[in-house]
């Protein structure tokens, strides 16, 4: 079973606006409320492809209600822990040509629930995928993460992360499935300019350093340059195609969990990796996440270069 893992869960609201301005009141001319989390989005997409997951993370109050509530309507089972507080709820601004993101900090999440979340994780074995991705709520640790890698390595479910944390650095002794990456956070983890990343030398060079330390498969979003995929065979760039983009937010959800569900219904990598890059553009061009129908259509923009030599062995 597929199991996806949101700690620190959300609703977003999508609005629109002509003009925003301080200190008047902006009226939006278009407004959408989503339940939200980078692996609940991983969920729903997972579910546009005909793949069923599980998931699980934490949720309280009348909005946790209301993500709940979604989940279930689209056919996807839920495992939640119950938490004191109230989920949290973002919104995110389209005025003219700017995008504004205003995130909130959640509900504080106690030892009990983490403990509980921890209990729920360590009964997956070796049939089992494990997303874990986004932000950690208040309460909690980074140190959670390397709970989780070594319950992957001991119990022996592919782990797949997707977090901003350096910890991630300690978790690839234990081998994750995959790590899911931006390019921003790639050069954060290695201390290096994330401009440096223009000379795909240099991308691939970190690429090769995370695999040397355990990693097995690299999956690189890199906005409108596209995308990398590397492991010890493979090295591939897509480009991104062209469109207006509306919302950024779940871009790299939808380029996750359509490139792991393209592998799960057997397509080739290179197939995977066009059609996750247009599923994730467009999402991109859209207020929330994609129905998948101009995906064929974004796919004829992408161009893949491949080297067929794989990341470098030193």
């Amino acid at each position: 079973m597929i199991y996806t893992c949101t700690m620190n869960p959300a609703i977003d609201l999508f609005t629109k606006f002509e003009h925003f301005k301080p200190h008047v009141v902006n009226r939006s001319v278009f407004e959408d409320y989503q339940a939200n989390g980078k692996t609940i989005n991983i969920s729903f997409m997972l579910k546009k492809m005909g793949i069923d997951s599980v998931a699980i993370g934490f949720l309280g109050g009348f909005t946790g209600r209301y993500i709940e509530e979604e989940l279930r309507k689209t056919g996807i089972r839920t495992d939640f822990v119950s938490i004191e507080g109230i989920t949290r709820i973002n919104t995110f601004i389209k005025a003219e040509a700017h995008e504004y993101k205003a995130v909130n900090r959640g509900p504080e999440i106690s030892a009990s629930a983490q403990e509980q979340l921890i209990g729920k994780i360590s009964r997956l074995g070796p049939e089992d995928i494990l997303f874990v991705s986004g932000s950690l709520p208040r309460g909690v640790q980074d140190s959670i993460l390397k709970k989780i890698s070594e319950l992957s390595r001991k119990n022996g479910f592919d782990l797949i992360l997707d977090v901003s944390s350096k910890t991630l650095l300690s978790c690839l002794e234990d081998q994750p499935y995959l790590i899911k990456p931006s390019d921003e956070e790639l050069a954060a983890w290695l201390d290096v300019d994330p401009l440096s990343f223009d000379n795909e030398e240099n991308l691939i060079t970190a690429a090769e350093k995370l695999l040397k330390k355990g990693a097995q498969r690299i999956l690189v979003s890199r906005g409108e340059k596209g995308t990398m995929y590397a492991d010890r065979e493979h090295l591939l760039f897509t480009s991104a195609p062209k469109g207006e983009v509306v919302n950024t937010a779940c871009a790299g959800d939808t380029l996750l969990g359509t490139f792991i569900g393209s592998l799960i219904q057997n397509k080739r990598l290179e197939d995977a990796l066009i059609f996750a890059t247009a599923a994730g553009s467009s999402t991109a061009f859209t207020a929330g996440l994609s129905d998948l129908k101009d995906v064929p259509e974004l796919m004829k923009q992408i161009q893949l270069t491949s080297n067929l030599k794989g990341v470098r062995e030193s």
